[in-house]
Order: structure tokens, then C-alpha cells, then sequence
């Protein structure tokens, strides 16, 4: 254990902390997709137009198949198996 003393955070302090915590999630998000991508050369991803596709780290894409679209449900329902 190390016996420095650290001082504790003023309110002030940590609520600027925390009002960052969306755009360092949102930072070490890219970055990780970034390393991914370097990492594979390639990685697949669901797009929102409902189609498979393979991006490549150069910038390129390649559709794989189109998927059937979801269905939508609405909030707070619940859904029961039926036997």
C-alpha cells in the first residue's frame, strides 16, 4: 500500500468529473473500434438499414447479407412463451 495521502474531490470537482464520464465512454468507444479494426483488419457490424456487412479498416465495406427487418415492440409489455 503506498501511504501518500490524497485530498478528497469539492463538489464542484466532481461534478465536473462526472459530466464528462458521456464523452470519455463515447472516446474510449472509438478508440477501441479503431484497435479492433487495426487489430482484425476487418469487423462485422449489424447497420441500422438492417444489412450484415464487413468493414475494413482502409474504409471499405462489403454487404454480407440483408437481414429480416425486427419486430417492434412497444415499451413495458410483457412477453410470455407460448406452449
Amino acid at each position: 500500500m503506498s501511504s501518500s495521502s490524497t485530498r478528497p474531490l469539492s463538489e464542484l470537482a466532481m461534478q465536473r468529473a462526472e459530466r464528462r464520464i458521456p464523452e470519455l465512454a463515447a472516446k474510449s468507444g472509438h478508440e477501441a473500434y479503431r484497435a479492433s479494426l487495426s487489430g482484425t483488419g476487418a469487423v462485422v457490424v449489424k447497420t441500422s438499414r438492417g444489412q450484415l456487412v464487413e468493414r475494413r479498416a482502409d474504409g471499405t465495406t462489403t454487404v454480407i447479407k440483408s437481414l429480416p427487418l425486427g419486430k417492434r415492440v412497444t415499451p413495458g409489455v410483457v412477453l410470455k412463451r407460448v406452449k
